[in-house]
């Protein structure tokens, strides 16, 4: 008998049914595959601006868009180093969580007296979301079915009891919304999550924003950002921004101020994506409320349904790589797709014979306090944010509300905010950040 606590060393497919679902599994993005992209020019020679926003991800495009929102006369640039969405923001799960906080419990360890603040900020935040999809119609497959928490053990069925956040399941009501056999209990919440399709939600910002009159400008990677009189420079291979004032999005990327350099680390996630699912595969399995999925597991997995009902499955597996590098061939860990393949075919036995058709990677922006923190440089001139370790994809609009109200000067409900203020630890150097972050 195997000497392992888990389920998914209890029961492993065989290693043939782990191989087959990998056979045609090619590398490559399905979500970037999967959304229309508008080339935008370089920049070449000089412009200025009201406000240069740096990163063409969520953080930057949501940027981008509000402040054309709030101010239609403002000229904003916005400058990418590679194309729009292709980082992080095209690349995750399409979980558009409500908390800022990276959970419940997160947050009431680290702001215990603001925690009901902050839930009703991210429940506010998630809901402007949704107004700003019918509002701009963005075509970004926004759906608000929640998700559904699972426990395989009996000590994780103990957290969920305890917990009175959503809907409890048993194990047969768990078992009546998705058909795994090793779903013990559950907690559904419906309203603090909605899935989006992540690359789609990028394009249409940057559509939007274009059509706002902001210019965007891809394949112009920012090389130095510098303060002179009452005004930012921002240099780029070919070309030169001089504007009022500049907001960071860099994220997982080396910061351009010195004073953020150890704030985050790149730990990289890996994720599988099925091929379409019959009719008679989606009754096997159930899932009629589309919910979001994830497990207790301190290596912990999350799942969903795409609109054409493939399964993404991804998680368990945060590598870091010592030195802070972010590099392409991080995504190449056959090891870590093997692992995820074995669990998804532990979960739905059913489904063998199913084949993977995309497996791809991408670096989160981890912080020492496991969310987002924001910041004001150069004399109110340059305001940052960074460090979402995974739970970007709605905290990032809450982090651009942020930045505007802080460039303009403005005291508001959220810049007064505790977690808004307070800097995280940084990540000590080399060899500790290693030994610390794998022992995390």
């Amino acid at each position: 008998m195997s000497t392992h606590s888990t389920v998914f060393e209890r029961n492993v497919p065989t290693a043939g049914a782990v191989d087959e679902s990998l056979r045609s599994t090619r590398a490559s993005v399905f979500w970037l595959e999967d959304a229309p992209h508008t080339d935008h020019p370089q920049l070449i020679g000089q412009t200025t601006a009201d406000l240069t926003v740096v990163g063409g991800g969520y953080t930057g495009l949501w940027t981008a868009v509000l402040a054309k929102r709030r101010d239609p006369a403002m000229r904003v640039v916005l400058l990418e180093a590679q194309t729009v969405g292709w980082a992080a923001s095209g690349r995750n799960g399409g979980f558009a969580e409500a908390s800022l906080t990276h959970g419940h419990e997160n947050g009431r360890t680290r702001w215990p007296e603001e925690l009901d603040t902050l839930e009703r900020m991210g429940m506010e935040n998630l809901d402007a979301i949704e107004r700003d999809v019918d509002d701009l119609g963005l075509d970004a497959q926004f759906e608000r079915v929640g998700t559904m928490a699972v426990a395989y053990e009996p000590h994780q069925v103990r957290w969920l009891e305890e917990d009175d956040h959503g809907e409890w399941l048993d194990r047969d009501a768990v078992r009546a919304q998705i058909h795994s056999p090793v779903f013990e209990a559950g907690r559904w919440n419906k309203e603090h999550c909605a899935l989006v399709h992540p690359a789609r939600l990028a394009s249409e910002l940057a559509r939007v924003a274009t059509e706002l009159g902001v210019e965007i400008f891809e394949h112009s990677a920012v090389t130095r950002l510098s303060t002179r009189g009452a005004g930012v420079l921002v240099e780029t291979p070919r070309g030169v921004v001089r504007s009022s004032t500049a907001a960071l999005g860099t994220n997982v990327f080396r910061p351009l101020l010195r004073r953020s350099r150890l704030s985050t680390v790149p730990v990289y996630d890996y994720v599988l994506m099925t091929e379409p699912l019959s009719d008679a595969q989606m009754a096997d399995i159930g899932w009629h409320a589309r919910q979001g999925l994830s497990d207790l597991a301190n290596q912990f997995h999350y799942s969903r349904l795409t609109a054409d009902n493939r399964i993404l499955y991804g998680g368990y597996d945060a590598v870091y790589h010592a030195g802070r590098r972010v590099r392409p061939e991080y995504e190449d860990r056959e090891a870590s797709y093997r692992t995820l393949a074995s669990h998804f075919l532990t979960t739905f036995p059913q489904l063998e014979g199913l084949g993977f058709s995309h497996k791809w990677a991408g670096a989160i922006d981890t912080s020492t306090q496991f969310c987002a923190f924001h910041g004001l440089a150069r004399r109110g001139r340059v305001a940052y944010a960074a460090g979402f370790t995974g739970l970007g994809v709605a905290a990032t609009r809450f982090a651009a509300e942020v930045m505007l109200d802080r460039l303009a000067g403005e005291r508001t409900p959220r810049t007064q905010l505790e977690m808004v203020r307070r800097k995280p630890l940084p990540f000590p150097p080399e060899p500790l950040a290693q030994i610390g972050i794998e022992a995390t």
